[in-house]
């Protein structure tokens, strides 16, 4: 289990990044990392350990811009080293992830037949690796992301950031869980609702097989054939005992 975090708007992302990561820390601590977009230049920070170890990173390395993600992650493939820890870029896509790709292993095998060089033991690599090829052959973000998804089997809920779209998240949900957050010029996305709480209180709950293009003026959803889904948004004025709670009566439920 891991938790992830995506904002494009006007205000600097990376606190609002790390604010949710904070919120999100009990899906995962074995590694946490933010990647933020300024103008045409991506600027990344990773740290093992607790989202301690990334502030004080972060403090040594400030990063600005107004769009980016951020991960915080509990190991399943590859060990918690700073290598492995999210998010992971290849040419122009960077990516977090939270699942497990079941088939990484055979694209993974076709992708460096290839050419590709891997530099991680994570499944979500691969999923960087086709999303740039699909850019690479000329498709926009969206469709870049429809088409890599098309070959993974297995869970995700993905954020995904082209560094030659600075006004663009794509995001999409598989069997992990994924929320949208909507307000005045900007919009947010995470893997769980408390960390989105203080930011906004109108919500988007994604569906599995939905993808969804975020930006400054909001959001637009579709399945992964491109078929265009219309969303509600939900008010959710949570008291900050029951977002620790993530919305049930007690911890033992969540």
């Amino acid at each position: 289990m891991c938790g992830i975090i995506g904002y494009v708007g006007d205000e600097q992302a990376a606190g609002i990044l790390m604010d949710g990561l904070r919120r999100l820390e009990y899906r995962g601590y074995d590694s946490a990392g933010v990647a933020v977009l300024d103008g045409g230049r991506l600027n990344i920070v990773r740290a093992v350990g607790k989202l301690q170890n990334l502030q004080k990173a972060l403090r040594a390395t400030p990063l600005t811009g107004t769009i980016g993600v951020g991960h915080t992650r509990w190991a399943t493939h590859g060990k918690p080293t700073e290598t492995n820890a999210h998010p992971h870029t290849e040419g122009r896509a960077t990516v977090v992830h939270n699942g497990i790709i079941e088939n990484y292993a055979t694209l993974k095998e076709r992708l460096e037949k290839s050419g590709a060089t891997f530099r991680s033991e994570t499944d979500t690599e691969v999923i960087a690796h086709l999303i740039d090829r699909e850019l690479r052959d000329g498709r926009d973000l969206p469709d870049a992301v429809r088409a890599a998804l098309a070959e993974l089997r297995g869970s995700y809920a993905v954020v995904v950031l082209d560094s030659a779209d600075p006004d663009r998240l794509v995001v999409a949900k598989a069997s992990s869980p994924l929320v949208l957050g909507v307000a005045d010029g900007e919009t947010f996305v995470a893997s769980d609702i408390p960390a989105l709480l203080g930011y906004t209180d109108e919500f988007v709950y994604l569906d599995d097989g939905e993808v969804a293009v975020l930006s400054r003026e909001g959001y637009e959803v579709t399945t992964l054939d491109g078929t265009p889904v219309a969303k509600r948004t939900q008010r959710i004025r949570w008291s900050p005992a029951m977002a620790q709670k993530g919305g049930y009566k007690h911890f033992m439920l969540k």
